[in-house]
Formats: C-alpha cells, sequence, structure tokens
C-alpha cells in the first residue's frame, strides 16, 4: 500500500462515522516499510584515495555500501579515472581484507568501470574487455551474486560502423558477438554483469553530428540487447538523468522494462534548461553543433562549450541546492511499489557538489541525497527514517580456491 492508497483509507473509516480522521489514520494498515540501501559510487573521490579511506566516507554520510570505481590506471581518459582496488594483485587473501573491513563496519560493495567496450579507439577495445573480465574475477572472488557483489559497465557503441546503413542494428550484432562469452563467463562464476544506460554524449568530439556512444543508452535498445543474450546475468543498472534529458518520464520507463532485468539504480538529477538561448536556437531533439566561431558571432548563435555542452541541461543531485527535472517522488514510489529490493547508489556528478571539486561539497551532496530519498525507501522509526541492518547477513566467503586470470582469448 502506498501513501496515498493509506490516507484513503483512513478517510474512507472517517466517512463511515466509526472514527475521527485521526484514529482512523491509527487504524488504518500500515503501508509496508521498505528498507532498501543507499550506496555511494566512489567515482566523486579522488583516484588515489584507499578502500579504506572510501569505507570512512561512507559511513560519514550515512550510507550502507559503495559501488567501487576500479578503472583502468592506463586509460586515456581523463573523466573517471578512479582506481579504489588493485586490480592488478587482486587475489584471495586481499578478497579476504575487503570482506572483513566490509562486515566490520557494515558497508557492502559492488565493482565497476564505465568503458567502450564495443567503440572507441581500436587499441582500446579489447583492452576495456579484458578489464572487465578482471573486474568481474574480483566481483567472484568477494562472492558474486552470493553477496551481491555486480560488476557494473557501459557497453559502448561504435560510431563508424552507426554511421552506415541499419548501423544500430550492426551495434546491437557486436554487441552480441563482444559480451556473449563475456556474460557466459560471468555467469559460470555466479556474477552478474549490469550495463548502465547513460548514452555518453560526450564521447565524441564537439565537431561530431550526433552523441550517441552507449548501445544501452535507451530502452528499446536493452530490451533487443536481452533478447539477443537471454542470461539473467545481464542484467542494468537504471539512471534516470539520462531519460530526463531525452525528454522522458523515468517512471514510464520503470513500467515498461523488464523489471526482472533491474538490479541497481544510479540516484542523479538533470535540470534541464529548455527556453536558455542554446535551446531556443538549436532546438532540443538534436545536440547543439560547431561551426566556425566567427561565423556564429556575426550571426548571434550561441556554440556549445564542449562535447559535454551539447543538450542544455546540468546534472544535479535530488535535495541539493534546489529542484531538478524529475519527479522523485513519483519515480521512488514507483520502484518501491514493483518491488525494487536492490541498492540506489547515488552517483554524485553534481554541478554544485562534486564538480566543484570541494570535498565538504561533495560530501554535503551525498547527505543531502540521502536524506532526500530515505522518507520512501526507509522504514520510520523512533529517530526518524532510518535503513534497518537487523535483517542484514555479513558477507561471506565463498570461494576457496584462487581463480585465474582470463583475456577474451581465453573465452574464444
Amino acid at each position: 500500500m502506498n501513501r496515498r492508497e493509506f490516507f484513503k483509507s483512513a478517510a474512507a473509516l472517517a466517512a463511515m462515522g466509526t472514527l475521527s480522521p485521526r484514529k482512523a489514520a491509527a487504524h488504518a494498515p500500515k503501508p509496508k516499510a521498505n528498507n532498501n540501501p543507499i550506496w555511494l559510487m566512489t567515482s566523486a573521490f579522488a583516484a588515489d584515495r584507499t578502500f579504506a579511506d572510501v569505507v570512512k566516507r561512507a559511513q560519514s554520510v550515512g550510507a550502507q555500501g559503495l559501488e567501487v570505481c576500479v578503472f583502468r590506471r592506463d586509460t586515456d581518459r581523463a573523466d573517471h579515472i578512479a582506481t579504489h582496488l588493485d586490480y592488478e594483485k587482486f587475489n584471495l587473501d586481499e578478497a579476504k581484507r575487503v570482506i572483513d573491513l566490509c562486515n566490520e563496519t557494515g558497508i557492502r560493495i559492488s565493482v565497476g568501470a564505465y568503458d567502450n567496450l564495443i567503440g572507441g579507439k581500436i587499441e582500446n577495445q579489447l583492452v576495456n574487455q579484458n578489464h572487465i573480465l578482471k573486474l568481474i574475477r574480483i566481483a567472484a572472488l568477494l562472492g558474486g551474486d552470493a553477496n551481491d557483489v555486480v560488476c557494473g559497465t557501459f557497453v559502448g557503441y561504435d560510431t563508424l560502423l552507426g554511421k552506415e546503413d541499419c548501423g544500430f542494428e550492426k551495434n546491437l550484432m557486436k554487441f552480441k558477438k563482444v559480451f556473449a562469452p563475456i556474460v557466459k563467463y560471468a555467469e559460470s562464476l555466479g556474477v552478474t554483469l549490469c550495463v548502465e544506460n547513460c548514452p555518453m554524449e560526450g564521447w565524441q568530439p564537439v565537431s561530431a553530428p550526433d552523441c550517441y556512444n552507449n548501445l544501452p543508452g535507451c530502452l528499446a535498445a536493452r530490451k533487443l540487447m536481452y533478447a539477443l543474450i537471454e542470461s539473467k546475468n545481464l542484467q542494468e543498472t537504471y539512471d534516470p538523468s539520462h531519460d530526463i534529458w531525452q525528454h522522458i518520464d523515468p517512471t514510464d520507463v520503470i513500467n515498461a522494462m523488464d523489471f526482472s532485468r533491474l538490479r541497481r539504480i544510479h540516484i542523479k538529477g538533470t535540470r534541464n534548461f529548455t527556453n536558455d538561448a542554446e535551446a531556443v536556437h538549436w532546438g532540443r531533439l538534436f545536440p547543439q553543433q560547431s561551426v566556425d566561431a566567427a561565423l556564429a558571432k556575426k550571426a548571434g548563435v550561441p556554440l556549445p562549450g564542449g562535447e559535454w555542452d551539447r543538450l542544455s541541461y546540468e546534472p544535479r543531485l535530488p535535495g541539493f541546492g534546489g529542484s531538478d527535472s524529475c519527479d522523485w517522488t513519483k519515480f521512488l514510489e514507483t520502484l518501491m511499489a514493483k518491488g525494487y529490493r536492490y541498492p540506489f547508489v547515488i552517483e554524485n556528478e553534481g554541478c554544485n557538489s562534486s564538480h566543484t571539486g570541494n570535498m565538504g561539497a561533495t560530501l554535503q551532496g551525498f547527505r543531502a541525497t540521502i536524506l532526500n530519498t530515505a522518507p520512501v525507501v526507509w522504514p520510520l522509526g523512533p529517530d526518524g527514517y532510518a535503513y534497518d541492518a537487523s535483517a542484514v547477513q555479513p558477507m561471506k566467503m565463498t570461494q576457496t580456491k584462487e581463480i585465474p586470470v582470463v583475456t577474451m582469448g581465453d573465452l574464444a
């Protein structure tokens, strides 16, 4: 029973004259208490922080877990480079140390790295694929599905292939070719691979005519992907912010998706600018384009400031510094009504939080978002809304033997 149904039932009792409205509310059936953990994504913390450091950060803001970022140290990216576990030296002993610290602190974890696995520079594709295999191995050493340790990733997109006739479908076929052995490997180790839906609109230069750079960037793609790879070890992390700037209500997506594939929710907001100069001049159906600066100045036409500034929006954190363009109450209550029971992971890319470069503002953003989310996903107790950890089972060491590192060549 949601809150609206709860108060309707209370009002009905009162209308019958049997109870006063206040007493009717007290006697009405109580809505089922939700109790979803709220985690942090560690991309907001410095790349050189240790795992113990980020665990302390999570504790300091009242979070119950972490999506631990484990990006390649030799990446050529400049945006996401956090690596909070040593993927080169991770073994059974290190897994035990991580699990022991998690059990000692009450913090649960998953792992993730978000790169282009089927497109981008040719020399990086195989490296990125092999890196995800290392993270699947780490997740398995940490207990995998037995401890709800999943591996998060992007799929990516081959933009050259995408420009060909039927390019989108060709990308689907490339996805199947690359990911079928990866998912089979994850399944063999009892690990779920979760793909995220960000279109990664800034992964091409500002001069590129389009900005679709990650295959799962729309619901249709994800449904087609699940039809191509039916294993339930391929699931998804859904981030509503990416649909908001595409003018889609995230609640509609939740109602239309294969809900059995939903394993994580990234909590991040978007504030759309529907009437700023860029939107008025360029529209909101396609990204802003880049032309000669002198010509644009002569014509009085605004230009995008860079590859991540082409769609007239800014990233926000719900409940921190004002509103955004998502109805969070509707979105969260829909998830609860449908029985979502997995973690909510706050991905802090707030323009007034992590993007300030100020750790104080970063932690404030996390705290505010936890408080904004808590009334819907945590039960109400004597001290307010609080996560009930009484039924949480400790993480277990499910592996007794080392798992060898494999490459895509081994899987072939």
